[in-house]
């Protein structure tokens, strides 16, 4: 497995398609939740503490992340839509219920897939080898290219990781029309045409 660093940099790529989907509000805020995520898996050296559960274990399945993601991504629908609508720093008419839970859950499970497959990819030298989609397959799923502690990986994912958000930043202005794009019509026609700018 990497190092935080590396599992940060890995959550920050996952979340680069964001800029393409939202835009530049809606890519940074993706992108903190994916952050969010990143060391979700992790929890388990603080539940081992109390519970009987071990590194690698349950907390590093897609079942988990999905399933925490989920309840977290209702939770931030009940209580961030208001909020969002009321605050005008994204500068929309209104936002769906819908839109903010299909945002947050996305960018919690992208952010928590994205630290099961940056363990995939490392060597298992300190801790078990991954079994990500445990209960419906029970066998580890091993890569083996990253070494814990390896200044190369660790801190080379994340210098890519800023370079392609900061490249996507400067060079994606406008995001693709989608049900969840978060905009008012008039500004989505105003983009549509290049009259304006996110």
């Amino acid at each position: 497995m990497v190092d935080v660093t590396g599992h940060l940099a890995m959550a920050m790529l996952f979340a680069a398609p964001a800029w393409i989907l939202w835009g530049r509000r809606g890519a940074l805020g993706f992108t903190g939740f994916a952050l969010a995520t990143a060391m979700l898996p992790d929890s388990d050296l603080v539940l081992q503490q109390a519970l009987p559960v071990t590194h690698h274990g349950v907390t590093h399945t897609v079942v988990f992340v999905t399933l925490v993601s989920l309840i977290t991504g209702l939770a931030a629908s009940k209580w961030l839509t208001e909020w969002l609508n009321d605050h005008r720093w994204i500068r929309s008419t209104h936002i769906e219920t819908s839109t903010v839970f299909v945002f947050a859950t996305s960018g919690l499970l992208v952010g928590g897939t994205s630290h099961l497959f940056a363990d995939i990819l490392s060597a298992p030298d300190i801790a078990p080898p991954l079994e990500p989609f445990w209960p419906f397959y029970s066998k580890p799923i091993i890569v083996d290219v990253i070494y814990y502690d390896s200044p190369l990986w660790n801190f080379g994912l994340i210098i890519v990781a800023i370079t392609l958000h900061l490249v996507l930043a400067r060079y994606r202005s406008y995001p693709l029309e989608t049900r969840y794009r978060i905009g008012t019509r008039e500004r989505r026609d105003d983009q549509q045409y290049g009259i304006g700018r996110d």
